[in-house]
């Protein structure tokens, strides 16, 4: 008996170690892919965000006069349009990586998952480059840190299994309905600007009436939430409200709301595509 658990403990641990390598593989490869041909390569990944910021500063900040009015908020604009720039570059590369990968799929045996997961942890390297930039900006602006920059590693791991579950449904139906991508491309541009990621929600908040109520219910949205936290943890927390500073600890059920959809759709995400996965070899 012992033996016989012995072998299959051997077992997982060679395949653990196998689909480990792949995935490492993958990431390396499909890093370097992402900027080949390109002059300046991997600072792309830095300017794209900050070219994205110059704008919306201007636009938001200085035209519209959309700002929290702290000597911060430049720091906090850049930093939500790093973290969204994440979940989009992680959606977009996932969505196809199935469909792209479908030949190395037909010809090596490793769980699909792998290809997605890659896709993402990719989009991770590149926003843990970006926030590399976020603090150089943070300490030019004198930004005065907390204990709560040790939160920012939950806060992150929750932006990344939201975008991972929502990448692996869309990834899912991208292998039968190629329109899923010119959906999306549409739809992440709503729900940016239905986010407060380049204005400041207390700037919606602070307008009262039915405004500042479906503000807060901007913060349902795991996305949102997840965000804010990473904003108001590393940044700014007494400028940056989250769900948890709103609702209070009265409505601590509401707080938890965020996170319940998060690992929802990361079940429903898991559970579609490990449905579909051995079927995409027929339908690509």
């Amino acid at each position: 008996m012992k033996q016989v658990e012995t072998a299959k403990q051997t077992q997982y641990s060679h395949r653990f170690s196998h689909n480990w390598i792949i995935l490492k593989a993958l990431v390396h490869t499909d890093f370097k892919l992402r900027y080949q041909g390109s002059f300046l390569g991997v600072i792309w990944s830095v300017l794209e965000p900050l070219m994205m910021f110059c704008v919306m500063y201007v636009v938001f900040a200085r035209f519209l006069r959309m700002s929290d009015g702290t000597r911060t908020y430049p720091v906090v604009l850049l930093l939500g349009i790093s973290s969204w720039q994440f979940v989009t570059d992680s959606t977009n590369v996932g969505l196809r990586s199935i469909v792209d990968r479908g030949d190395m799929l037909r010809k090596v045996h490793f769980p699909n998952y792998i290809v997605v997961v890659a896709a993402t942890m990719g989009a991770l390297i590149t926003y843990a480059i970006n926030i590399g930039v976020v603090l150089i900006f943070a300490f030019a602006y004198h930004v005065h840190f907390t204990w709560r920059v040790l939160l920012v590693i939950p806060s992150i791991a929750m932006l990344y299994f939201t975008t991972l579950g929502l990448t692996l449904i869309m990834a899912t139906m991208y292998a039968y309905y190629r329109d899923i991508a010119h959906i999306w491309d549409v739809l992440q541009q709503v729900i940016m600007y239905g986010m407060p990621i380049v204005y400041p929600l207390t700037y919606v908040i602070h307008r009262g009436g039915i405004i500042s109520k479906l503000a807060r219910l901007e913060l349902l949205n795991p996305f949102c939430e997840a965000i804010q936290e990473i904003r108001s943890n590393l940044i700014a927390p007494k400028t940056q409200p989250t769900i948890w500073t709103l609702f209070g600890p009265a409505h601590w059920w509401v707080s938890l709301i965020p996170y319940l959809i998060m690992v929802l759709l990361m079940w429903i995400g898991v559970g579609v595509f490990s449905k579909n996965s051995t079927r995409f070899a027929e339908v690509m």
